[in-house]
């Protein structure tokens, strides 16, 4: 089993809007699940919303107990778990850092967001796990907004970048509110592909089996 944990010391960074999108993307080709690690169980309620549809999603209150939770998981025909972690908690940041085999980092482009991941850039180079920073949330059309990001998270912290940014888009607040992914709101918007071609590099960086044709978006910016 594969093991992705979705990290930000920041509260509304888009942690849940990528880890529900992503193990959603997975769940036609692969057993996923999402791990909800954050008191505010928004992923938990974003579940019963789906009413029992995939992914599978189970909850974790402490970190002593989220290696079992994953190991159970894999026993049980697991191939991939995403864990969605809360803001301010270093303990259960780090523990999933540890099992995971990637880390994303969602930030918004914005100087004040930008300035607030120097803690998860530190507790990301601790874990010495692959890990890249997913820019969320930005304006679909920006490109000195997304250059000017990338210098302070390349350069200003270290961090490396995932080549595919989920911009601002309605389609994420609409179908997320309804128990639904971008894709399964609006297959052929710009959302979805660009769910797509994120979730097509993250099985590359798994290491994990391509099964479909990706659709790619255009590039932002």
């Amino acid at each position: 089993m594969k093991t992705i944990a979705i990290i930000s010391q920041k509260g509304g960074a888009g942690k849940t809007t990528l880890a529900v999108h992503l193990a959603s993307a997975a769940a036609p080709d692969f057993v996923s699940l999402i791990v909800d690690t954050d008191p505010q169980a928004t992923a938990s309620r974003w579940g019963e919303w789906r009413k029992g549809a995939d992914p599978e999603i189970i909850d974790c209150g402490a970190p002593t107990l989220l290696a079992g939770k994953l190991s159970k998981a894999a026993e049980l025909g697991a191939e991939l778990a995403v864990i969605d972690t809360p803001p301010h908690a270093d303990a259960m940041a780090r523990q999933a850092a540890r099992l995971a085999d990637l880390i994303l980092v969602p930030c918004r482009p914005k100087a004040f967001d930008l300035a607030a991941i120097e803690a998860t850039a530190e507790l990301v180079k601790a874990s010495q796990k692959p890990a890249f920073v997913v820019l969320m949330a930005g304006p679909p059309r920006a490109p000195l907004i997304y250059k000017e990001a990338a210098e302070v998270i390349e350069g200003s912290f270290g961090l490396q970048l995932a080549p595919v940014a989920l911009p601002e888009r309605a389609a994420f607040h609409h179908s997320t509110a309804q128990g639904r992914t971008a894709d399964e709101f609006d297959h052929d918007g710009k959302a979805a592909a660009e769910i797509a071609a994120l979730w097509c590099w993250t099985q590359g960086q798994l290491n994990m089996s391509t099964r479909e044709p990706v659709r790619m978006p255009a590039a932002v910016g």
